[in-house]
């Protein structure tokens, strides 16, 4: 049940993306009276799975979920459909329209793209308002694992700036680490900063979680108990734990490393239980669990800011440029040599994988539909920045011959820009191979 709502939500989103972007190009094509063969929702090589001709226009559905398409009649184009082409100019045709229009038409997509993600963001900050985890309320030392001293940190560390920049945002705050050159701390009562090693960064994308080298530090109260053995053992919860295997806790942290040191054997803990100490003894697990959770604390960290209408505008346009950024400066760990972030690059599969989800008490999963939008938003304005690489077969490489054409005074030569619409449906078939191959493999092996 949960692989089909997160597929289904891929699907969604990826509908909602196509069609607006496709819509984009479609829109401004017809306004200036250029014929538009097809408007596809997926491919269709071979066959489709809908297809229905309203006007001069066949709209259909194709069986190859990678995106869509519109065919606009003489365009050089992924179709490859290049016989219309070796006739006269017709006025109804893309190459007859002058080189401003064609380039209307060319920045639709990814313009419809980029103002979507502009309009769920700030229907999101308008109607949700943003909840962030906010550092400056943290009144205990930050947890460093052997990740984070990795890359350079020391226990006791106060983070004050990343890259010269201050950043009060824990999410925020674990990426910029992640993509950082220099991290100023308070360390000792001195002001110190450091050059943040790639060694670290690699061990981090090495995890499941890459952002979870820096949490901050918390007593030890339980508030969760999900393994039935721990319960009966005489663990409740409101149970805070103070000493394990005769060693003082202090942290959650320490606790979890104490655990982890007795799997597959009974740990002897004290826990302070309505002022008085209780010694219990708990079984650990072979994997060094005993089902427990302490995270109910984090939530006296958390702050929810609201907008008004005006200000979620201004703030879903902030938001647009933030994701877009972050996701341009990854660029920066997945090619480094030591960090080797490709490694966690996913394609359709590893999406569907962490696609967001509700999980209820009796496990039955919904959908969360703030982190669908979220997602989608996320995507959306990715997809506009995708689409402007100037790679022949994406927009950008249209756009590129356009203002050539518009600089110089006249068109590329219809032969150049049918061996660049080649060369480059070759090369994004062969990246799509290799993402979607990199999957499956990934699947097969049990690391995706």
């Amino acid at each position: 049940m949960e692989i089909a709502i997160k597929l289904f939500q891929f699907i969604l989103s990826i509908s909602i993306l196509v069609i607006l972007h496709e819509l984009g190009h479609f829109l401004p094509a017809k306004w200036f009276k250029t014929k538009v063969e097809k408007f596809y929702l997926f491919f269709d090589p071979w066959f489709s799975i809908v297809k229905k001709k309203i006007g001069e226009t066949e709209y259909g559905i194709g069986w190859l979920p990678f995106g869509g398409y519109v065919k606009i009649a003489g365009m050089v184009d992924e179709s490859m459909d290049t016989e219309q082409l070796k006739q006269p100019a017709q006025p109804w045709e893309f190459r007859a329209k002058p080189a401003w229009q064609r380039l209307i038409i060319m920045l639709g997509g990814v313009t419809v793209n980029f103002f979507l993600a502009w309009l769920i963001y700030g229907c999101l900050s308008f109607f949700n308002g943003e909840t962030t985890f906010d550092t400056t309320k943290v009144d205990t030392p930050m947890h460093y694992t052997n990740v984070a001293k990795a890359m350079g940190f020391k226990d006791g560390d106060k983070i004050l700036k990343v890259d010269g920049k201050t950043q009060n945002n824990l999410d925020k705050l674990s990426l910029d680490i992640l993509l950082s050159d220099q991290i100023t701390v308070l360390r000792d009562g001195k002001e110190t900063t450091f050059n943040t090693n790639d060694d670290g960064k690699a061990l981090a994308f090495k995890d499941e979680n890459p952002k979870g080298f820096l949490t901050p530090r918390y007593a030890a109260v339980i508030d969760t108990i999900v393994n039935p053995k721990t319960a009966e053992a005489g663990l409740k919860v409101g149970d805070q734990v103070v000493a394990a295997n005769g060693q003082k806790i202090n942290y959650y942290d320490e606790f979890q490393a104490a655990v982890g040191k007795s799997a597959g054997k009974p740990m002897n803990i004290e826990v302070l239980r309505n002022g008085a100490i209780q010694p219990l003894s708990i079984p650990v697990s072979k994997e060094g669990t005993i089902g427990i959770a302490s995270y109910k604390q984090l939530e006296k960290y958390a702050t929810t800011q609201h907008f008004t209408f005006g200000q979620s505008i201004g703030r879903g346009f902030t938001r647009s440029i933030e994701s877009l950024t972050y996701q341009v400066k990854q660029f920066k760990l997945i090619f480094n040599k030591k960090v080797q972030g490709y490694k966690k690059v996913g394609g359709p599969l590893a999406i569907i994988k962490n696609m967001p989800v509700d999980q209820s008490k009796d496990g039955s999963v919904s959908i969360n539909w703030t982190a669908f939008w979220s997602f989608t938003a996320m995507f959306s304005v990715w997809l506009a920045f995708l689409n402007l690489i100037p790679i022949p077969g994406l927009d950008g490489g249209h756009v590129i011959f356009t203002l050539y054409e518009m600089i110089v005074g006249k068109p590329v030569p219809q032969k150049v820009l049918e061996n660049a619409q080649m060369v480059g449906v070759i090369f994004l078939l062969g990246l799509m191979l290799l993402i979607f191959g990199s999957d499956i493999f990934k699947a097969l092996t049990g690391s995706l």
